[in-house]
């Protein structure tokens, strides 16, 4: 095989520069994740209210926003203002709140919480974010119901349930005795610590796109208020999500009644999930406010500051104006390489070009799509597709990946093969070249450099 290639090298500096340099110096012992900053030391919080996601730097942004009469704002102001049915109208109400200090606001997020309020995660917001409206008597029965709900739901694992326990836990620290302590500790070293971290490390990503919301609401909250960042425990995991979140939607907008959307890869059937949808972009920016300096994050941002996408709807209005920075610059994502691969994980994606119109291909938890002419379809390993050629790169799949000719063109970064056996090392022999042993990543894909314009012939042999 020729040299590494360009895309080859850009992934492997990638991936170095995921891991700091102290972690490469003392690395932790085989078979255990390195735990996060404080892991050690008692999980406690030590800010005052509002401790989620408000804290003084960003409630100051916003306030600035309202000043500045933003469209972000005013779009929120309009919603609230009216008092308009909102799908999450106490978050919207409380925030208000928090922003302009309208008292009536504020009360209307104080009566759902303490009325027909159901949601452990707008409750947990309504208790922070309101403290001051509540009397004493209010504040014990919205914290007892708050408990309830915890209780409730503490066997659901997912990230979402977690999430909003732990934005419940961290509400109530200081309000009530032990509980809140002992759920943040579980989620911070059983849950997290014992399960979700040695999960990436191994490439056993338990992370779903559309758990990337609230996975991030969850990291805000924590690392706010108890000073933990989760993210050291993966560094390489987190440094590429940004990028593999903006790979992975399909190319085409989806117009949609208060404004266009990008469609994340998912299992076809039926219409775009326009809450996902939602929440999909919402992720994405409260990437870039977790860390607006990372280089993944300035490309990420770019890829948010376009008008035609803010979020304008009821749902949505909320959620552009809470985290989106206007004035974060942003690095063009056009430059991005059109090709992502994860070797860790065993997910790809692929892209003929930067343009709503272009073609699109992704790999990613056992499932392969084409999106082409405006439509995605699955194809079926096991039946051995035709290969799909990018000017990029050129994919072959399953039983067509073990014995072929090709000729890989000059400006193609590399040979793909997908649907091989996930972790297994295979011979691999190309035509004037020695016999070579490679061993496929979690997802079953193996990248392979070729010399260019000449026909060639690649054989495979997985060995025991």
């Amino acid at each position: 095989m020729r040299p590494v290639s360009s895309l080859a090298l850009f992934l492997l500096l990638f991936s170095q520069a995921a891991v700091p340099q102290t972690s490469r110096e003392a690395r932790p012992p085989a078979g255990r994740t390195p735990a996060p900053a404080g892991a050690e030391d008692p999980v406690a919080v030590f800010t005052e209210h509002p401790r989620l996601f408000l804290r003084p730097p960003r409630l100051r942004l916003l306030q600035r926003e309202r000043e500045r009469m933003s469209v972000r704002w005013q779009q929120l102001d309009g919603f609230v203002s009216a008092d308009a049915p909102m799908p999450e109208g106490a978050f919207a109400q409380a925030l208000y709140y928090q922003v302009t200090r309208n008292a009536a606001a504020g009360q209307r997020a104080v009566a759902w919480a303490l009325g027909p309020g159901a949601d452990l995660r707008q409750l947990a917001l309504v208790f922070d974010w309101c403290q001051d409206l509540l009397s004493e008597t209010q504040r014990r029965d919205l914290a007892a119901r708050i408990q309830k709900r915890m209780t409730e739901t503490a066997a659901d694992e997912s990230i979402p349930a977690v999430r909003s326990r732990l934005l419940a836990a961290v509400a109530l620290f200081d309000h009530v005795p032990q509980s809140p302590k002992l759920e943040l500790e579980r989620i911070v070293r059983n849950w997290w610590g014992e399960k979700v971290a040695p999960a990436l490390s191994s490439g056993r990503n338990p992370v779903r796109r559309d758990d990337a919301f609230p996975l991030w609401e969850l990291l805000h909250a924590l690392r706010d208020s108890t000073n933990i960042d989760l993210r050291e425990s993966d560094p390489r995991f987190f440094k590429q999500f940004p990028v593999e979140h903006l790979m992975s939607h399909y190319p085409a907008p989806f117009p949609g009644d208060d404004n266009d959307y990008r469609i994340g890869a998912s299992v076809p059937g039926g219409e775009p999930d326009l809450t996902q949808a939602t929440y999909s972009r919402a992720a994405e920016l409260a990437m870039v406010a977790y860390d607006s300096n990372g280089e993944e994050s300035q490309y990420l941002q770019g890829w948010l500051m376009r008008d035609h996408f803010m979020l304008r709807s009821p749902l949505g209005a909320p959620y552009e104006f809470l985290w989106a920075n206007p004035y974060q610059p942003g690095l063009s994502f056009t430059i991005l390489p059109l090709l992502y691969h994860d070797s860790a994980t065993g997910r790809l994606f692929l892209r003929s070009d930067w343009d709503d119109t272009a073609e699109w291909f992704g790999y990613f938890d056992g499932v392969a799509q084409l999106f082409r002419n405006g439509r995605v379809s699955a194809l079926d390993l096991k039946t051995a597709p035709a290969p799909v050629k990018f000017d990029s790169a050129l994919v072959y799949f399953g039983a067509g990946a073990m014995n072929f000719h090709v000729t890989l063109e000059e400006d193609q970064e590399g040979l793909i093969l997908i649907g091989l056996a996930p972790r297994h090392t295979y011979q691999v022999e190309i035509d004037d070249e020695e016999v070579s042993e490679e061993t496929t990543d979690p997802g079953g894909i193996l990248v392979l450099d070729l010399l260019r314009d000449k026909e060639i012939g690649v054989r495979l042999r997985e060995l025991k």
